[in-house]
């Protein structure tokens, strides 16, 4: 159980600016807003210095305590934001609160929006067959002036054939976009960000899960309500009981009282006259 106290640091740069970091379990969270996450990365795209956002949910998190792999991975991002209502609620108990949750899908819609008034293009990678083009042309109806340069989904399997990575990359290099998402679900998304990155470092990658579907109307969010009050997981978990049960109700609920308890744990060794 990690009992030490919070920790905050503003060094870690970001473009020309540094931002504050929050420890959840160890991970190192930017304590950022999502309008400022789109800052960092409409500012990346100006200076043509691409990265890549790691959106952690409760289930990274999970997955980053108990994998040296996956801490590899996530450790390899410009910028972990919390895309998960239990990770700001832990930040808060332990007496680090993060500002708020910033999702992946709510950034494909925002990031867009403002991507479009800053000219740049994007690019949907991933997704189910036809549900790339089918969000594409929903963000396009919502903003007239975003440019869509390209979009591709790759078969299942596809990352066991080094052929597709190249493929991939020069869809992406004949396209030029500025920013990617990319929807194939943690964390074979990361992964092939991570090897699209070494090739095309001017470009910014976000991983997005199932956001196209959420963008095309294939499945509905959440209500606004639901999402703040941190409840999206059962939202989803009712509507797909047979694939997210073991995620959500086996693994996800004891290791989010775990996650809360070390939070508390924190907060009482920093300040023992609470205990």
């Amino acid at each position: 159980m990690q009992t030490s106290a919070p920790r905050r640091a503003a060094t870690r740069p970001v473009g020309n600016s540094s931002v504050d970091l929050v420890h959840v379990k160890g991970l190192p969270i930017a304590a950022l807003r999502e309008q400022q996450t789109i800052d960092y990365v409409l500012e990346g795209v100006s200076e043509r210095r691409g990265g890549w956002v790691c959106t952690a949910n409760l289930d990274i998190l999970r997955q980053w305590c108990g994998s040296g792999e996956v801490r590899e991975i996530v450790g390899s991002a410009d910028m972990v934001v919390a895309d998960g209502m239990p990770l700001v609620w832990a930040s808060a108990l332990q007496g680090s609160a993060l500002p708020e949750r910033v999702a992946g899908s709510s950034l494909i819609v925002t990031l867009s929006a403002a991507a479009a008034d800053a000219e740049a293009p994007i690019f949907l990678l991933g997704g189910n067959p036809g549900t790339a083009d089918a969000a594409a042309r929903q963000l396009l109806e919502t903003n007239p002036s975003l440019r869509v340069v390209g979009t591709l989904c790759p078969p299942l399997g596809f990352q066991d054939d080094p052929a597709w990575v190249d493929r991939i990359e020069s869809a992406l290099r004949e396209a030029d976009p500025k920013i990617v998402y990319v929807a194939l679900g943690f964390p074979k998304q990361e992964s092939l960000i991570i090897a699209l990155r070494a090739r095309l470092p001017e470009l910014w990658f976000i991983p997005c899960g199932i956001s196209f579907s959420f963008v095309a109307g294939e499945f509905r969010r959440a209500p606004a309500l639901v999402q703040r009050l941190g409840l999206e997981w059962l939202h989803r978990l009712v509507r797909e009981p047979r694939r997210l049960h073991r995620r959500y109700v086996l693994h996800g609920i004891p290791f989010l009282v775990t996650v809360l308890w070390s939070a508390l744990a924190v907060r009482l060794t920093a300040h023992p006259e609470l205990s």
